[in-house]
């Protein structure tokens, strides 16, 4: 197959393009001007440039394509949504599945979790759960502008695109050059999490979801979303397990809401006043504290056949190649 995958440069993106590599398949990956690919130069990839403001470059991209697989996004922890964010995550969703129907190709679109929404009892959160992050104050600009640019590649696919929606968890992996997720990992190494928050999250190897993207491509029905998330741990059980893998200290002391609840209100204060984006703010804060971000990837093992790894190799891989590259 003729393989298309849009933000390549990224973690999922990065690690998609190698593993279709190795499985035989004719692999362009696009770019931005600009954007830094050197660490995966050793796998002679074909680039494309292509920016989502730019629907006739990605057309070009996409010709004589099989599948595309649109990993691309602006993330950001942001509250207000900037017209940077809208025109990458919901302007840039739509332009992507219509050069891809143009081509005649399948999309592989890559959501969130976060459009999924939290689970509401002891089951995790599933695709037929209620959406229902803003009510509990945790809808930044990334979950809503994720939410609303998958809305509308569905309401495509309902129009005859062909769009297989997956919904990844949080991703350890090597190529995380930015790093994203694995940036809790270099962290944990270098002492900076004294303490840690009760909330919970879906952790998966990065290199299960690309393989379950290749299988949603394969397999997956057009109009349909699949979750393709990990092990739900608790951050209190996570991390010290993290750090025991590692040999590194745990963190010792668990944090109370109320004494992080005012910083992630001056975060959102500094972002009103200054319009600059804060490390630290109310959603993030929230997050740190919800016990619901927990999500079953059941329909997708049924369906597609997906599985979920152990987590102890994606984490002492993603720590080897930040050491490899000096990022540690």
């Amino acid at each position: 197959m003729r393989a298309v995958v849009t933000g390549a440069s990224g973690l999922l993106g990065g690690n998609l393009a190698l593993i279709l590599r190795e499985a035989g398949h004719e692999v362009v990956c696009t770019r931005r001007a600009g954007s830094k690919v050197a660490h995966l130069d050793h796998a002679k990839l074909t680039w494309a440039e292509a920016d989502l403001a730019d629907e006739e470059a990605l057309r070009r991209a996409f010709d004589g394509a099989d599948w595309v697989f649109h990993n691309a996004a602006a993330v950001t922890v942001r509250q207000k949504v900037t017209p940077t964010i809208f025109d990458a995550n919901v302007l840039g969703a739509e332009r992507a599945v219509r050069a891809c129907q143009a081509a005649g190709a399948r999309m592989i679109f890559t959501s969130s979790t976060v459009t999924i929404g939290l689970a509401t009892g002891p089951e995790p959160a599933d695709e037929t759960s209620t959406w229902n992050l803003p009510e509990r104050g945790l809808g930044d600009a990334y979950a809503v502008t994720k939410r609303e640019g998958e809305a509308r590649a569905l309401a495509l696919a309902r129009a005859g695109a062909d769009v297989v929606v997956v919904n990844p968890g949080y991703m350890f992996g090597p190529y995380d050059t930015r790093p994203s997720s694995g940036r809790v990992l270099i962290e944990l190494l270098r002492g900076a999490i004294p303490a840690l928050t009760p909330g919970t999250n879906s952790f998966v190897d990065v290199r299960d979801v690309a393989r379950g993207m290749i299988l949603a491509a394969e397999r997956g029905l057009s109009g349909e979303r699949y979750i393709l998330a990990g092990h739900n741990l608790s951050y209190t059980d996570a991390f010290p397990m993290f750090a025991r893998w590692l040999g590194v200290k745990a963190p010792r002391f668990k944090l109370p809401y109320a004494l992080c609840a005012p910083i992630g209100w001056a975060g959102d204060l500094m972002e009103r006043l200054s319009d600059a984006e804060p490390l630290i703010n109310s959603s993030t804060v929230g997050f740190g504290f919800c016990p619901d971000f927990r999500f079953s990837s059941k329909k997708a093992e049924a369906a597609l056949g997906y599985s979920i790894g152990p987590l102890e190799p994606a984490v002492m891989e993603t720590v080897a190649w930040f050491r490899g590259v000096g990022m540690v």
